[in-house]
């Protein structure tokens, strides 16, 4: 594993170089066995990539088990497709670039797979480049409690600002998906994870949350450090709706910023450009959290 200039420097400025080369080594060109077992388990994975603008977007797909699968130890397939209102529908008929995150939440895993895309028929075929596994960090225990038919008539409703409805359940989120890009053009997607109001609303363009201690590679924020355009996904666990939000980010070391976030050692601020939301998109429903305990608090000290 050879990191890139920009996760090299954010790995040297938090002092975790030493770290990041023995994480390095569990980063696999091939799929794992247990990692082949483990996504055709998987109901959703997480996919981000940059459209024809190169605004980065974060999305969902879902199907029953077995929709994901390891074909053979370099190539994952994908039955699914996102919607066509999707704003990776297009990006996603041809070859791209992508970062995927399979998540366990039951049992508290998570695999990402980076790679490029290939579209066939009405899913992904994706080849690998990397395959590695995070540790259970910051992943709230959910159950799939049920299903429900997903509709054309819930239409994907488009923006450059936050709603106050869709302020509310960022607020309200203990969960979101994080995918970034390097100059080069790869993409990565990771998860992110804290109780609830870990992700501040500073206002209908500007969010800013904790980056709290990891597993040292700071792919994400290595990306960010060289390419600040980013996409966030979240996600309403209960009823299927996907918020998928574009933009910049950029990275405060500062200690006064990190002061407001218990159990920071960052801080990321991201202004949104674009906003696509869409209910009911995934037929997946699950049951309330159960916190991990690794979450800090998440209130504002006094």
């Amino acid at each position: 594993m050879e990191y890139h200039a920009g996760e090299r420097r954010v790995q040297e400025r938090a002092g975790e170089v030493q770290e990041a080369e023995h994480a390095g080594r569990s980063i696999k060109s091939e799929i794992p066995e247990v990692a082949a077992r483990f996504l055709i388990e998987r109901r959703m994975v997480v996919v981000g990539a940059a459209d024809a603008e190169e605004r980065v977007w974060c999305t969902a797909l879902a199907g029953p088990q077995g929709f994901v699968r390891a074909d053979d130890p370099t190539t994952v397939r994908i039955t699914a497709g996102p919607r066509p209102d999707d704003p990776l529908a297009s990006v996603l008929s041809t070859p791209t670039r992508v970062g995927m995150i399979a998540l366990d939440q039951e049992r508290r895993r998570r695999m990402r797979v980076n790679g490029r895309a290939f579209r066939v028929g009405g899913g992904l075929r994706v080849q690998i480049d990397q395959v590695y596994a995070n540790c259970p960090k910051y992943i709230q225990r959910r159950i799939v409690e049920g299903t429900d038919s997903v509709s054309d008539r819930h239409t994907t409703t488009r923006g450059t600002r936050l709603t106050a409805a869709q302020r509310l359940l960022v607020a309200a989120a203990d969960t979101f998906f994080l995918a970034t890009r390097d100059t080069p053009g790869d993409c990565d997607a990771s998860h992110r994870g804290g109780n609830p109001g870990f992700v501040r609303v500073r206002c209908d363009q500007q969010l800013s949350w904790p980056d709290y201690r990891g597993n040292s590679m700071y792919m994400s924020l290595g990306n960010i450090e060289n390419a600040p355009r980013a996409g966030l996904l979240f996600i309403d666990w209960a009823q299927g709706t996907l918020l998928r939000l574009s933009g910049t980010a950029s990275v405060d070391w500062s200690a006064e910023r990190v002061a407001e976030f218990p159990g920071a050692h960052r801080v990321v601020d991201f202004t949104v450009t674009d906003v696509a939301e869409t209910p009911a998109a995934l037929p997946l429903r699950w049951g309330p959290p159960d916190y991990s305990p690794a979450n800090p608090d998440a209130r504002i000290p006094s």
